[in-house]
């Protein structure tokens, strides 16, 4: 909720072209999100952390996501977005900078956990002033032209995380050990965006100090407390609350241990690749699969209608923890296989993902507060992964791996039966259009 009302566009006098910012904005948005959220808990994998320790803490960390739309109205009261954007970004790389000392240090663990809070919360007040430039700079029309470069470049920088720096992290571990090679890592995250927030500075519209806005603090917190009012008095509210956090219950604790199960060694029972192996996988046909799945999932919902599109979504969702139940059973050592199955889990992922986004737009947020309600929706979504990313690792370590995934798969069976009784478009409501791909898978 980077705003609770879209501000008017800016000054027409700022005749960049927003391709020159768009760009390094998102990709930056992107980075920093992937490095918290995707790359932490590999890299703890490798350092020997056990697997409940590293669902526990990166679920807590994701926890700055979901939070966001509690603080992001008080942002309005700085002199400007810009400001706050390149301020986030600076933070950022000074952040990934006290992850090298982090490593070094005798206690590493509890270091590094630290740093991470501050770049995962630095990074969510990013992203909510990163929206609201956005939205302030573009008119209607060249925001719906500049949106599939958004989520080109957001994704971009997951290619760059785990299919080039995971795979540089693997190559190095084998010569100058885990904590160097990842220091080395966080060394050059913390170069690159030092240069593209300083890059930033100079190409972002706007000032990096304008007048402040006609708005009060007691002003923004009466309006806060109303769009919060106002979205739990929505008709069956809290039986889609519960809905969102059940849809995304089984996808949380798969998205977590998933990855880790393919790092760990086959005498515990994983399938024993190589970081370089498992972010070559992810990095490559993974995350190309997830975009296909999403732009297939958002024009197969917009022809058929979200009332009756919603099951398959829900079964798609099933499909990753299928998979990983198969190759726990199988334990296939050939690499194309376990890579054809990763494209198959992210490909099922993202076009089941779908449903959940049109879910929040189409039946959470229509009201007198839409785009705020909105942004509340998708906190709750993003709180119900972290609620099942947070015990994923304990009810692994009970299960183990195999009868983990089978576990899973039972837990898309709740969200099956509550689409009986939630809300739903009816049949005279227009089809949903086509979304393009998401540009936050919460993974």
């Amino acid at each position: 909720m980077s705003s609770l009302k879209t501000p008017p566009a800016a000054d027409a006098a700022d005749t960049r072209s927003p391709i020159r910012w768009v760009s390094s904005l998102y990709f930056v948005q992107g980075m920093q999100f992937f490095v918290v959220m995707l790359i932490a808990g590999l890299m703890f994998k490798n350092m020997g952390v056990a697997n409940d320790q590293i669902a526990r803490w990166t679920g807590l960390l994701g926890l700055a996501w979901a939070f966001k739309p509690l603080w992001s109205p008080f942002l309005e009261l700085a002199r400007s977005k810009k400001l706050i954007v390149v301020a986030g970004q600076y933070t950022g790389a000074v952040g990934l900078g006290l992850m090298v000392v982090a490593l070094q240090l005798p206690m590493w663990f509890a270091a590094s956990i630290a740093v991470l809070f501050l770049l995962a919360y630095a990074s969510a007040t990013h992203d909510i002033a990163c929206d609201g430039l956005y939205m302030a700079s573009l008119d209607d029309k060249q925001q719906a032209a500049y949106a599939g470069w958004q989520g080109a470049f957001f994704n971009a920088s997951k290619f760059l995380t785990l299919g080039g720096l995971l795979v540089l992290a693997g190559h190095l571990e084998r010569g100058i050990g885990v904590m160097n090679a990842w220091s080395v890592i966080f060394a050059m995250l913390a170069v690159l965006l030092f240069v593209l927030a300083s890059y930033n500075a100079y190409a972002l519209p706007g000032a990096l100090n304008t007048d402040h806005a006609d708005l009060t603090v007691e002003g923004v917190w009466q309006t806060l407390r109303e769009v919060i009012a106002d979205f739990l008095r929505k008709p069956g509210i809290w039986l889609m609350i519960l809905f969102i956090v059940m849809f995304r219950f089984a996808e949380g604790q798969v998205q977590t241990i998933g990855p880790l199960f393919l790092i760990e060694p086959r005498e515990k029972g994983g399938l024993g690749l190589t970081t370089e192996q498992v972010g070559g996988i992810y990095g490559t046909v993974g995350t190309a699969a997830f975009l296909v799945g999403s732009i297939v999932g958002g024009y197969f919902t917009s022809w058929l209608s979200l009332r009756r599109a919603m099951p398959f979504l829900i079964v798609a969702m099933v499909v990753p923890n299928a998979t990983f139940y198969y190759l726990a059973v199988t334990m296939p050592a050939d690499l194309w296989h376990v890579g054809v199955a990763v494209a198959v889990e992210m490909l099922g992922y993202g076009f089941g993902f779908v449903g959940m986004i049109l879910f929040i737009m189409q039946v959470v947020a229509p009201g007198k507060y839409q785009t705020a309600h909105y942004a509340l929706g998708s906190g709750v979504m993003q709180l119900g992964f972290i609620l099942s990313k947070t015990i994923s690792g304990d009810i692994q370590i009970s299960m183990g791996y195999e009868q983990f995934f089978l576990w899973t798969i039972g837990c898309g069976v709740p969200a099956l039966v509550l689409l009986l009784f939630v809300r739903m478009p009816g049949k005279a409501d227009k089809p949903v259009q086509a979304v393009p791909a998401p540009v936050e898978s919460a993974t």
